[in-house]
């Protein structure tokens, strides 16, 4: 049996904790011709508003981000199950405001910086987000709707 579900409150507050501990995602696009979906591991980093992910610019992931500015992001197991959807912008390093792209660095052990692949930072600005357990927190599962916290801090 599971246990009983959480709060709209506790959900906020463990997804918060979630995504500022977290690094691993999966990052889903999607061909904006074709539709044919895409998904892939990617590192991330929260900033307290917005989610920063850095790919290939020439990757099948930058191509979409980069033509539909969209993206559906899920952090956790199929238990834990954070669910993002969000606008997306993509950014140079060069873009990137002070700071952020060390931060990025030191948060999920990668620099692309340090490559010679051209590599581009995408920001997530989340509009809808998603978290339940089990079955019995499939109600109520956005904590996030229309880039807005359903439970205010």
């Amino acid at each position: 049996m599971p246990p009983p579900a959480r709060t709209p409150e506790q959900r906020k507050r463990d997804v918060l904790d979630r995504l500022g501990r977290d690094v691993d995602a999966w990052v889903a696009t999607a061909d904006p011709r074709t539709g044919a979906p895409y998904m892939v591991p990617l590192s991330f980093r929260w900033d307290g508003s917005s989610l920063l992910v850095a790919t290939p610019s020439a990757s099948v992931t930058g191509r979409n981000l980069r033509a539909s500015g969209t993206v559906r992001v899920g952090v956790g197991g199929t238990r834990d199950v954070i669910m993002i959807d969000g606008a997306v912008e993509a950014l140079e390093a060069a873009e990137l405001p002070d700071g952020a792209a060390d931060a990025f660095a030191a948060a999920t052990g990668f620099e692309p910086r340090s490559l010679s692949e051209h590599y581009l930072y995408f920001r997530v600005r989340p509009s809808r987000i998603q978290a339940w357990r089990e079955v019995n927190e499939l109600r109520g599962r956005d904590v996030m709707r229309d880039g807005e916290w359903l439970v205010p801090d």
